[in-house]
């Protein structure tokens, strides 16, 4: 494995697929279909050109509940896990990670799920695990008002908790097989969780023997104070976002500290922020593409969104004046807290009108976006890399699967020369691929303080 000067190592990159591409816009384009968000074969078509080059995943969003007006973009959103299995079929190494919230799952049944799809894989999940924002989203589940930010990390602490227990609930050796004996398994190895604790009640075992890796990837997305705290504990991987090398570098330095302090090892969890590249032979080529985007952005689907976002009503927000001067503080946010945080200051840095901020959020919704030369991208790559302000990136192509085949195609030599991304698939899990190892069964039937797990002991 080649190494840099600074930080030994390659990238991780996965490939985040949404539809027709991230941009809004991206389905208004000629070559673009409509229909395809909901086109198992168009998905599998995207894993496998990610697969083709190397990448570590694919990667899901998802949420429980139908994504702003149907006028504004292709809206269908597949189950991911069930999704994923069917992208399984058709590959053999590109890891799997699907979006699942802790807020309106139920640990036993996310538990299964994604042992499942790690069965039928071959050790390629991850759960890229989420709190779900948004009152939309709890009025589909039987509630009035959203849980409160802190409520729900507590919550999400406790579902994680439980999850491994059923994880581990089976030993490795559990299952036998003795045609001669008539014993197909050994209950003795059989660890039921028998957990009771303030959000979570569940008995029994899974149902679902021990699958190969384990435990899925566990993925997290969220910076928030809360957020870091969670990803400290819990995550392998984050999934971040961020407008400038500095801030990223910031929250790379902060989590590293904050998982050591919990007795972690730092380099076991990797910060993936997320950048969107819109490619061209030229920068002017590039930037002219992405004027184009932009130009099929309709700013009145996207204001009603962006007011949510802010926690102001619509008529607050005019599309030719800078934001409000007086918007909600993020304490008094109970939504997504950092990502407002995010595009406010983005806004305000470069006093942005609602229009060209709309257009700026039209691309990856605050996430980086770069246009220019494949050579151009992967420098900022490169620079963000060796500054340690990441240890990959969540790559979100503006169009799909033009913008996967040109990334893969056209900026992915230039890293493989430069010695920062892999050739060939050294191993055939996603924990492979990330360079973590198998964990071991965790045997515990005590329900742990959940205030404290996203907290830290008060005496810290």
């Amino acid at each position: 494995m080649a190494t840099r000067a600074g930080r030994p190592g390659q990238l991780h990159l996965n490939a985040f697929l949404l539809s027709v591409g991230h941009h809004e816009a991206a389905w208004r384009l000629p070559e673009s279909d409509p229909y395809a968000d909901a086109d198992v074969e168009h998905f599998r078509n995207l894993a496998r050109i990610a697969e083709g080059g190397r990448l570590d995943s694919v990667f899901l969003a998802d949420s429980p509940v139908l994504w702003s007006s149907v006028a504004r973009r292709p809206a269908t959103a597949l189950e991911p896990t069930l999704l994923l299995a069917a992208i399984a079929a058709t590959t053999s190494r590109i890891g799997l990670i699907a979006t699942a919230s802790t807020t309106y799952n139920e640990p036993y049944n996310l538990a299964r799920r994604f042992a499942s799809l790690d069965h039928i894989s071959g050790g390629r999940a991850g759960w890229n695990i989420v709190t779900t924002a948004g009152l939309d989203a709890a009025r589909n589940f039987n509630l009035d008002s959203l849980p409160a930010h802190r409520e729900r990390y507590e919550r999400a602490a406790e579902f994680v908790e439980v999850s491994r227990k059923l994880w581990d609930s089976w030993a490795d050796d559990a299952v036998l097989a003795d045609k001669t004996a008539g014993v197909w398994g050994d209950d003795s190895r059989i660890h039921p969780p028998a957990h009771t604790g303030r959000f979570y009640q569940v008995a029994g075992a899974l149902n679902v023997s021990r699958s190969p890796q384990g435990h899925p990837v566990l993925v997290q997305a969220g910076s928030s104070e809360n957020g870091r705290e969670f990803a400290a504990r819990y995550a392998e991987a984050v999934f971040t976002a961020h407008q400038s090398l500095a801030v990223a570098r910031e929250f790379h330095q902060d989590l590293k500290r904050r998982a050591q302090r919990h007795g972690r090892d730092p380099a076991s969890i990797k910060v993936l922020p997320g950048i969107v590249p819109i490619l061209g032979g030229t920068e002017a080529q590039a930037r002219a593409y992405a004027e184009e985007l932009g130009e099929l952005i309709k700013p009145e689907y996207a204001l009603p969104q962006l007011a949510d976002l802010l926690g102001v009503g619509t008529e607050e927000l005019h599309l030719d004046r800078e934001l409000p001067a007086n918007l909600p503080s993020e304490n008094e946010i109970e939504g997504a807290k950092s990502r407002r945080t995010l595009v406010v200051e983005l806004a305000r840095r470069e006093r942005l009108t609602v229009r060209a901020l709309i257009v700026r959020l039209g691309g990856g919704r605050g996430h980086y976006t770069v246009a220019g030369t494949p050579e151009q991208v992967a420098d900022l790559i490169t620079d963000w890399y060796d500054a340690g302000a990441a240890d990959g990136f969540n790559v979100m192509p503006a169009v799909l699967p033009r913008g996967l085949t040109e990334f893969v195609d056209q900026v992915l030599p230039i890293l493989r020369d430069r010695g920062l991304f892999r050739t060939e698939y050294t191993g055939r899990t996603l924990r492979d691929h990330y360079g973590l190892p198998r964990p071991a069964p965790h045997r515990s039937t005590t329900a742990p303080d959940v205030r404290e797990l996203v907290t830290g002991p008060a005496t810290r």
